[in-house]
């Protein structure tokens, strides 16, 4: 059976990111709070959250009961020009109530990059129905990520994502990561103050009238989970406010509780003009993204026509009713303060598993986004190569499920995820890695370091 699911998959599907050469398939049959089983009914633990969304955990039943009885009532209708539904209303408002305080208006979509190219759109929208027809310029970062489409794609700071789809989209402008552990990369002088003069070298050349925003994810995921230092986003937003840059927050990973508060900008101390948020706002239970505005962008965005952009799914009631429940179980069990609870507590296991292991060059957390930076050793802090596999060994000897991203192994569990199997996590890592080699390579169990058994 699994054999032949597998030849089917391969026959059929084509895959995002599939491994070089790989031909092995793991078709997952059913989840359940963190864990997961395969078509063989071998058990993983799921410290990935599926793809840094799974809020709630796997297979809750009240969330299935909302999508059926919305089903029932009003599977779908249109979002577009007059027309709206209950859960949709309902979401809204609920997003606004428990959002920053000068977010005041919602634009839904059907995930992140949806979301990210709405946003770049609204900026450059906003400016011009303002009379600013020059502000164009979108300003990303290095290792920044942003979703598929090719408004997001350009942002990305990431060649993998331009080459073979050129030409991106101009004015576009990539500045360096606040990333403190790589000290290299700012000239021997404090991580905030290089990235604020950096940003504000780069308005002066290119001139504040001619940019739209700056896009930018509060903590950088696909990048390695960067966390920058306290003083970043504050003195960043100061800089782009000053100069009439909107700030466009990527919140689809950070919203909804994986940082220990509904919001990243909360937790960071900012007002972004712009949030954009997915992923958690269903738990991936149904594809849905949100988009939350100033009241003043959103003011300016709904005169005479309203957005001229709009998704066939914008809106979609079932998805709303899904994500009420959703953040309804968040707040009822407590799942914001449990994040930061659970979070602090798998970063101390990572840390006494990992202990003085060669290939570890950090572990850093916030809420439950946690990271295990890899070096091939401490002292010159270069990248291990060969990441993909050591997360591959993982499952495959473990059957723990972790992501390779960049430089590091990034986790970002279910925020129910317990005490034990944030244990077996740590565990599991620590196992791979003490076997793990210089040149990213690991060693069967049962060799030493010289591959003697």
């Amino acid at each position: 059976m699994t054999t032949d699911l597998a030849a089917r998959d391969r026959a059929n599907i084509i895959h995002p990111y599939l491994p070089a050469s790989s031909t092995e398939r793991v078709v997952m049959t059913e989840g359940r709070g963190s864990r997961l089983w395969d078509t063989e009914g071998r058990e993983y633990i799921d410290a990935t959250g599926g793809l840094w969304l799974a809020q709630i955990g796997h297979g809750r039943a009240e969330l299935a009961d909302a999508a059926r009885a919305q089903m029932a009532k009003l599977e779908y209708f249109t979002s577009f020009w007059e027309f709206s539904n209950e859960p949709a209303i309902e979401l809204a408002e609920r997003l606004v109530s428990i959002s920053p305080a000068h977010l005041e208006r919602v634009y839904f979509t059907s995930g992140g990059s949806e979301g990210n190219e709405a946003a770049i759109k609204m900026a450059r929208y906003y400016h011009h129905r303002r009379g600013d027809t020059n502000r164009t310029w979108i300003l990303g970062r290095d290792r920044g990520y942003h979703g598929g489409g090719i408004g997001g794609s350009s942002v990305n700071g990431f060649s993998l994502y331009h080459e073979g789809f050129g030409p991106m989209m101009p004015d576009v402008l990539h500045l360096t990561p606040p990333w403190p552990y790589r000290t290299e990369l700012f000239d021997g002088q404090d991580c905030t103050d290089f990235c604020v003069a950096e940003l504000e070298r780069t308005i002066a050349e290119l001139g504040a009238e001619n940019i739209a925003a700056m896009l930018a994810e509060p903590i950088m995921g696909v990048g390695g989970m960067i966390v920058p230092p306290a003083d970043y986003w504050p003195r960043i937003a100061e800089v782009l406010h000053r100069n009439g840059i909107l700030l466009i927050f990527d919140e689809v990973v950070t919203a909804y509780g994986r940082l220990g508060s509904w919001f990243a900008a909360e937790h960071f101390g900012v007002r972004p003009d712009i949030v954009v948020t997915a992923k958690g706002i269903t738990s991936g239970y149904l594809p849905l993204g949100a988009v939350l505005t100033s009241g003043e962008v959103g003011e300016v965005l709904g005169r005479e026509h309203g957005f001229p952009v709009g998704y066939t799914y914008n809106g979609h009631p079932t998805a709303c009713a899904v994500a009420l429940a959703n953040l309804n179980i968040i707040e009822r069990e407590g799942l914001l303060e449990r994040a930061t609870k659970i979070g602090d507590f798998l970063a101390a296991e990572l840390r006494g598993e990992l202990g003085e292991l060669a290939r570890v060059g950090e572990v850093r957390n916030q809420g439950m986004m946690l990271a295990v930076e890899l070096v091939t050793d401490r002292e010159s802090r270069q990248p291990l190569p060969g990441i993909q596999q050591i997360a591959d060994t993982i499952r495959a000897d473990n059957g723990v499920i972790v992501r390779d991203a960049a430089t590091a192994l990034v986790l970002s569990p279910a925020l129910t995820l317990s005490e034990e199997e944030a244990s077996a996590v740590a565990r599991a890592i620590g196992e791979v890695l003490a076997r793990t080699e210089a040149d990213g390579t690991v060693r069967p169990r049962g060799t030493d370091s010289s591959g003697a058994r």
